[in-house]
């Protein structure tokens, strides 16, 4: 009312003072005050004529038309997609749309990433409605050359050297680019990565020849029950029963003469365990993506309960038909003079796991370096009677620290370089060994298992916090790096100011 009468006793000067257009100005400061005027028009009662409120004026940025807009949209969701499906964390995948979105002409958009899906919206002001996208990401892939080729088409983006459409059209070529080796090198690939392992554990020549043998097995029949598309639960029960039942059989034929026949279990287990997402899962975890989180984290627990099912089940199956019991794996005590085999073992080991992931060869190397470093530092540890679980976080954010000060340097994506870095250092011994005493021991003690678990988190854990810590120390990235509000292992890491043309 008060208001009301103030308008009455000006209405000499001015019928309407608070409605009145304003002024035409060029000024982002007169904006607060028509926004003002929009609320007042909606709120006050229509007691007499009104004047128009000016809409001339428009609000909010002032994006390219909706071809473009769909354009740009579909391009940040299909390299997104690609990146998810290769292990990327949620806060890469969100971090690189946003920059790509950025540099493409599209400055206001918003990113839900969840671990099946990717959602953009793209804000376009207040008068026209804003433009969402959606992509789902169907099926997952260790290919880290198809990741290392996107993210390098994402550098060229963000720094203006590649248009809109010469960027669908090179992702158009990445993604329906054939594999860079044939799928026997996977297979020998993953064979060396048991027998490497079986190095690192201790064990002899014989028993490396017996793990490369077994697990280049369970890979060309993992591979047989995928054109069936069996789910992949079921490929890890098949994968644990077929590397125990074979392990019996060589014990029962006395083909070893070592006594440590079972190290081929503990190896097999290890490979079966280092295609998981686990590092992802605690990145995602670590920087508030809890949905994605938690579905990553649903997906290891569910295939390492396939693989434990697998083991269990040949367990039971070598009671039941009362068959020589195999014996426990014991792991090699630290010595100085084991030292040199457990580095050179590791090195093996991270770089045939990259070649399994078909990895480039600059990244196979940066890879077999990351190995080394993570055994020596866990091999030097273990021989200072630190634990198990200590002694592996500390290698492992030895292993993200380096891999992330030099791999974006050497343009190696840090996901491949932290991931193969720790392959060698995971709990496949500690898992078989949880699980003899659990189908095997009558009053099975889970803390072996327990201590599994807990090694595994260390490693992630472990690796993201090494990457968190290289940021300030990269060079030539400067005030940016130490903006960054959480670790990135793949997508850009600045911005551009350039818009789509």
């Amino acid at each position: 009312m008060k208001i009301n009468e103030r308008a009455g006793q000006g209405s000499a000067r001015r019928r309407w003072p608070i409605l009145e257009s304003p002024h035409p100005r060029s000024s982002q400061r007169d904006r607060p005050n028509l926004l003002r005027r929009r609320a007042w028009h909606i709120l006050e009662a229509p007691t007499a004529e009104q004047p128009a409120v000016e809409t001339g004026e428009t609000l909010g940025p002032k994006p390219p038309d909706d071809a473009t807009v769909n354009f740009v949209l579909d391009l940040a969701l299909r390299i997104g997609e690609v990146q998810m499906a290769s292990g990327a964390g949620a806060s890469d995948v969100t971090a690189t749309i946003l920059a790509l979105t950025a540099a493409l002409g599209l400055p206001h958009c918003e990113v839900d990433v969840i671990f099946t899906s990717i959602t953009v919206t793209c804000h376009r002001g207040t008068d026209l409605a804003p433009v969402t996208a959606l992509r789902v990401v169907r099926s997952r892939s260790l290919d880290y050359t198809r990741l290392t080729q996107a993210e390098l088409l994402v550098r060229k983006i963000v720094r203006g050297h590649v248009g809109a459409e010469e960027a669908h059209t090179e992702l158009d070529r990445i993604t329906s680019a054939a594999h860079p080796y044939p799928r026997w090198i996977a297979t020998v690939a993953w064979g060396g990565l048991a027998a490497f392992i079986t190095l690192l554990l201790g064990g002899d020549l014989d028993i490396a020849l017996v793990a490369f043998v077994i697990s280049s097995l369970i890979d060309r029949i993992g591979r047989l029950l995928n054109r069936y598309h069996l789910p992949f639960f079921f490929q890890q029960v098949v994968g644990g029963l077929f590397a125990t039942l074979t392990a019996m059989a060589v014990v029962s034929s006395d083909i070893l003469t070592t006594n440590q026949p079972t190290l081929v279990v503990a190896a097999a287990v290890t490979v079966l365990l280092s295609g998981l997402s686990t590092v992802s899962a605690v990145q995602d975890a670590i920087t508030g993506y809890n949905v994605t989180a938690a579905g990553r984290t649903t997906e290891v627990a569910l295939m390492s309960a396939g693989l434990i099912a697998g083991v269990v089940i040949a367990l039971r199956i070598e009671r039941l038909a009362q068959l020589p019991l195999t014996p426990l794996p014991e792991a090699a005590g630290a010595t100085v003079q084991h030292l040199p085999i457990v580095v050179i073992a590791g090195a093996g080991a991270a770089a045939c796991f990259a070649l399994a992931s078909y990895s480039t060869m600059r990244a196979m190397l940066v890879a077999a370096a990351a190995g080394a470093i993570g055994a020596l530092v866990y091999g030097g540890l273990m021989l200072a009677k630190f634990d198990q679980v200590s002694s592996s976080a500390i290698a492992a954010t030895l292993v993200g620290f380096c891999g992330g000060v030099l791999s974006r340097r050497l343009r190696v994506t840090p996901l491949v370089v932290a991931v193969s870095g720790i392959t060698p250092l995971l709990p496949g011994l500690s898992t078989y060994r949880g699980l003899y005493q659990l189908g095997v021991e009558p009053g099975g003690n889970i803390s072996t298992l327990m201590t599994a678990v807990a090694v595994g988190l260390a490693l992630a854990a472990g690796v993201v916090l090494g990457e968190y810590l290289a940021q300030p120390v990269r060079t030539g990235l400067g005030r940016l790096e130490r903006k960054l509000a959480g670790p990135r292992m793949a997508g850009p890491m600045e911005p551009s100011e350039r818009r789509l043309e």
